[in-house]
């Protein structure tokens, strides 16, 4: 054996009693699993800390992180040993080799996944431009596992050019995007993925090109993956309230794949009920027409940060898009104009998203999260009520007055919905609900807004140790042996013989996601938002320790996973 570990608690994915015993393992793989005999060149005592699956995350966008962060953080650091990334449509490949359409995808990521522009353009200096390509571009290069969907966004732009944008196409264009995906996945994209969210807007403001597909382009696309084993289709609806409409576009779109369809993100709250069961009723149509759909469900109540920097989801509102999209001193200039202000407030009034809506009924209730100068600091963590009073304004046009005054270095949070018990006992039906699979951390983007990164951290600490929602065995099932199965990861998600030495040591009674702050440690400086990992001792990936102690070691032995090599068809 290469590495044995000792004396731990093994938690092995498949749901059953934890038991102790030994690991060992050898060329990448467990070898052996309880009563270890022999010696192994490297052992570690664990003294009975838990030993795990590695953490599979089904939904994050590290395609671009990738090419400047071997360790694909903070997900590795959290137990994650497999990330699924090229969600939504947007992927960095194909490529047509043109800069000009290499840009209007970075700018697109940018602005729809709130990743630095400036950090994009001085990191990514693409030199492939078929799947493929991409693909070997990163192979020997990452300390984790990654798996790579096919962008809708991305073969669209490559085919049709500027015009991806404000029109459908034609038969020969749909023709062409599906010869080009059948060459993707052929060369180990592992499915396709696409949006038709409103929330999903260009570097323009205008929607990406996937919200400008027909019915027949998406069909089109979707049965090009019978060909390939191995894949599967994801998409963002965008909707909380879904209708049948919705749930015949998923069904449609799974049935002309012949493969599973998952889309983000399940809605879980007390006060949306309806809109829950109304996501939950996409799995049960598609079942009745023999279709297999499934919604992610995320670990926690999610916390958005919103600024008028990036001005993601505020740019849904109507009217306020054109203001968000201008330079940073015409936005300042734009936002103390008072017939500026008076259209954004009547927008503010015509919110039609229902998610939206909630969120923002009460400008009052904002949460101030940050502010750039000393002068207003003290209003950091009050609520927005309590500056309006102060300052004798109605809390928009207090929040316009401070953006002005801070130059824009604010950011504020609208009420965190769903964090009620009643809303916790929902979440914990949904985690163990067949039609879902827990995910959705949207790991490596909306680096300004969101902490959900931590999923698999937050489950084990907040699910499992504080709250007593669900035991450690069933949750650790749900992060590792559902996942692999339900996207057909092949030999990894459980601990047995012949399976990937993909593993993650912990102490049940410490694990936790550690608190969240901004971290200025992207390429050109710029920040994201950060959160370390608690009580995780050591990330075993394919056999190598890849992380000891918060550590990296410097063992890059994650792989780039390839459709039907690496994955089978469910």
């Amino acid at each position: 054996m290469e590495l044995a570990l000792r004396n731990a608690v093994i938690v092995d994915g498949a749901g059953g009693e934890r038991f102790s015993g030994d690991i060992g393992i050898s060329e990448g793989r467990v070898v052996a699993v309880g009563e270890v005999r022999g010696c192994a060149a490297s052992e570690i005592e664990l003294a009975s800390a838990v030993v795990a699956p590695g953490f599979i995350d089904v939904h994050t966008h590290y395609d671009a992180q990738a090419f400047w962060d071997p360790m694909l953080s903070p997900s590795s650091f959290h137990g994650v040993t497999t990330v699924i990334a090229g969600n939504c449509g947007f992927t960095l490949a194909p490529l047509s080799g043109d800069p000009a359409d290499t840009d209007y995808l970075l700018r697109m990521l940018a602005r729809v996944e709130a990743m630095p522009l400036n950090t994009l353009r001085a990191a990514l200096k693409p030199t492939w431009t078929d799947f493929g390509s991409f693909l070997a571009a990163l192979d020997g290069r990452l300390a984790i596992n990654a798996v790579f969907l096919v962008g809708h966004s991305a073969l669209r732009r490559l085919v049709m050019g500027d015009q991806a944008v404000g029109r459908s196409a034609t038969k020969a264009e749909i023709d062409a995007m599906c010869a080009l995906l059948d060459r993707s996945l052929a060369q180990g994209g592992a499915g396709f993925s696409t949006t038709v969210s409103y929330t999903h807007s260009d570097g323009e403001g205008r929607p990406v090109p996937s919200r400008w597909a027909s019915r027949e382009e998406l069909l089109s696309l979707a049965a090009v993956l019978q060909r390939h084993p191995g894949t599967w289709v994801e998409m963002v609806t965008g909707k909380t309230e879904m209708e049948e409409s919705d749930h015949a576009l998923m069904t449609d779109v799974a049935l002309a794949a012949g493969r599973p369809l998952n889309w983000n993100l399940v809605t879980v709250s007390a006060r949306a009920r309806s809109a829950y069961e109304s996501q939950l009723r996409a799995s049960d149509y598609a079942h009745e027409r023999g279709a297999r759909v499934h919604g992610l469900v995320p670990a926690m109540p999610t916390k958005v940060l919103m600024n008028f920097i990036t001005g993601f989801l505020l740019d849904s509102l109507p009217g306020w898009s054109e203001v968000l999209l201008l330079p940073k001193a015409e936005k300042i200039k734009a936002l103390a104009d008072p017939r500026v202000r008076r259209r954004l407030e009547s927008g503010a009034r015509r919110i039609e998203a229902p998610a939206l809506r909630m969120m923002l009924e009460d400008w009052g209730a904002i949460t101030i999260e940050s502010v750039g100068s000393g002068e207003n600091a003290r209003w950091s963590g009050r609520l927005l009520a309590d500056y309006a009073r102060a300052v004798g304004r109605p809390p928009i046009e207090a929040l316009f007055d401070l953006a002005v005054m801070e130059e824009l270095n604010l950011s504020f949070s609208p009420p965190v919905d769903g964090d009620d018990d009643e809303s916790w006992r929902m979440r914990a039906d949904a985690w163990r609900d067949p039609r879902l699979i827990v995910g959705g951390s949207d790991a490596g983007a909306h680096l300004d807004m969101i902490d959900s990164f931590a999923l698999s951290t937050q489950l084990l600490g907040e699910g499992v140790r504080r709250r007593r929602l669900i035991d450690l065995e069933r949750a650790v099932e749900l992060i590792t042996s559902v996942p692999a199965a339900r996207f057909g990861l092949k030999d990894r998600g459980r601990i047995a013989p012949g399976m990937r030495a993909d593993l993650v040591v912990f102490d049940p009674d410490l694990i936790d996601c550690g608190p969240v702050r901004m971290k200025f440690d992207l390429p050109q400086g710029e920040p994201r938002l950060y959160a370390d990992a608690l009580g995780i001792d050591h990330v075993i990936v394919n056999g190598a320790v890849a992380i000891s102690h918060g550590r990296p070691t410097g063992r890059l032995n994650g792989q780039v996973l390839r459709s039907g090599q690496d994955t089978q068809a469910v």
